[in-house]
């Protein structure tokens, strides 16, 4: 005999009310700690040990007390960081879950840190629980895991649909290998839906849904005209001055308002759907965030559109001469870090021939344009498909209020890897905020985010049990 409604709902409840002690008896927060406290710099040389330890002895001991069969594979590109492979198979699934997280970090950047505060230790103030990787990605996986864990202890360990891992260690660094592991596990890693968590909220207290992300392309610019610098008195009007020269073409791709110059780097349209998602969700306004410019970017666009649904094309670093110590002397070279963000739609794999041909066209042929690390593609699943529709309504049953649909994140996530190589639908429950101080000293989560999204999370679990089989059914 089938549950009753009643009784689906109590136990949903249940194990709600599970994930909720998970966190106010300290459990979560012993975890967090244990986690917070291994250094898993991907950035640093040597860092192979410990990464791999990472997941030997904090993720896999945790997922195998949970029924998964776990395995550590090699990273494809040779001394790249490793992956974790998990599955969790039940006989007569009606369909399959992957989910995913990343247990690098940034550096610790350890002197920069606000007094009191140690990047590999959870201090808590107030709602506040600082650590490096605590947003980005621990606390994250962490919470998903957890969440997991008490459907499960509700559901006496049967979920109906199967549950898939990957773990990776290189996320800082641009995911090398992500993409060529899940093309040769591409078998193993075969799902029907994706659902995982990392970046931010739109704002602390209105929980969050995307569904890809911004792609991000990184390019240098630099103009090198001579070995070395000149007396400014004796050849100043004389030596055409680098800095100038980029600064100069620099504006020609970006106006004073932020506004992109060249047109084959924009995306073809700001579709309606989109438009839709994004009407009347609000960017900024919580405290820490900065203000929002205003006059600043796509003119007739909301903040909303500008960052989720445009691209926007930044000058992340910039530099001439000697600025520490400046002389009286014109410098020989000049250089700039810029990036594009962009959205789907654009033409992303011509950006640097169209900037090329661009700075050529205005008479800079003395500027260079350089690839600089690795480029994530623009990823967007359509509002209305049905696995939206259904999250959306979990996460409300859950908290009582309607979340915030993003149609993508406004920063760039390895989201290609897994809606274009795996073929997924993508959603994505971010459990951070965006002044969480990501990637910079003092990084933290909150607390009542991160209660609200253990919660959140085991409702989906759950509805996934009760729900996910008809909305497969329907997709398919």
């Amino acid at each position: 005999m089938l549950p009753s409604f009643e009784e689906n709902n109590m136990s949903r409840t249940e194990a709600i009310a599970k994930a909720s002690a998970y966190f106010d008896d300290g459990r979560f927060q012993a975890t967090l700690a244990r986690r917070v406290a291994v250094r898993t710099e991907s950035q640093e040389a040597g860092s192979a040990p410990i990464l791999r330890a990472y997941l030997e002895e904090q993720i896999v001991p945790e997922l195998t007390a949970l029924g998964f069969s776990c395995q550590i594979v090699g990273n494809p590109l040779a001394e790249s960081s490793p992956f974790l492979l998990a599955e969790r198979i039940e006989q007569g699934a009606a369909f399959t879950v992957l989910t995913y997280g990343h247990g690098d970090v940034v550096r610790g950047y350890d002197s920069q840190w606000r007094s009191g505060l140690n990047p590999w230790e959870i201090i808590v103030e107030g709602d506040r629980w600082y650590g490096r990787g605590a947003a980005d990605n621990k606390a994250q996986h962490t919470i998903n895991f957890a969440a997991l864990a008490q459907v499960l202890a509700v559901r006496h360990g049967k979920l109906g649909y199967n549950v898939k891992v990957i773990l990776e260690m290189g996320e800082e660094i641009g995911s090398p290998g992500l993409k060529e592991i899940c093309a040769l596990h591409a078998e193993r890693l075969a799902a029907d839906v994706f659902i995982a968590s990392d970046g931010p909220r739109v704002a602390a207290a209105k929980p969050t849904m995307f569904l890809g992300s911004r792609g991000g392309c990184n390019f240098d610019l630099r103009v090198k005209l001579r070995d070395g610098a000149h007396h400014s008195g004796n050849w100043g009007g004389l030596l055409r001055n680098p800095g100038v020269r980029l600064a100069n073409a620099i504006a020609s791709l970006i106006d004073e308002k932020g506004c992109i110059r060249v047109p084959q780097l924009l995306p073809d349209s700001l579709p309606q759907s989109v438009r839709d998602a994004l009407d009347g969700v609000e960017v900024g306004g919580s405290a820490g965030d900065p203000e929002v410019d205003s006059n600043w970017g796509e003119p007739g666009l909301s903040p909303a559109e500008r960052v989720f649904g445009w691209n926007t094309l930044e000058v992340l670093a910039m530099k001439t001469g000697n600025p520490e110590a400046p002389v009286n002397a014109i410098p020989g070279h000049a250089f700039a870090h810029c990036q594009i963000r962009y959205v789907v739609g654009s033409d992303s794999n011509n950006f640097l021939t169209h900037i090329r041909n661009h700075l050529d066209a205005h008479g800079y042929d003395d500027v260079e344009v350089l690839p600089s690390g690795i480029q994530f593609e623009a990823t967007r699943l359509d509002p209305d498909d049905a696995w939206v529709r259904w999250g959306l309504a979990s996460m409300q049953r859950t908290t009582g209020a309607a979340p915030t649909l993003l149609p993508n994140l406004g920063g760039s996530l390895p989201n290609d890897v897994f809606a274009d190589v795996l073929g997924l639908p993508t959603l994505w429950v971010p459990h951070s905020y965006p002044a969480c101080s990501q990637h910079a000293p003092n990084e933290h989560i909150l607390a009542s985010v991160s209660r609200e999204s253990l919660q959140i999370m085991a409702g989906m679990f759950w509805d996934l049990a009760e729900e996910g089989g008809q909305v497969h059914a329907q997709r398919a």
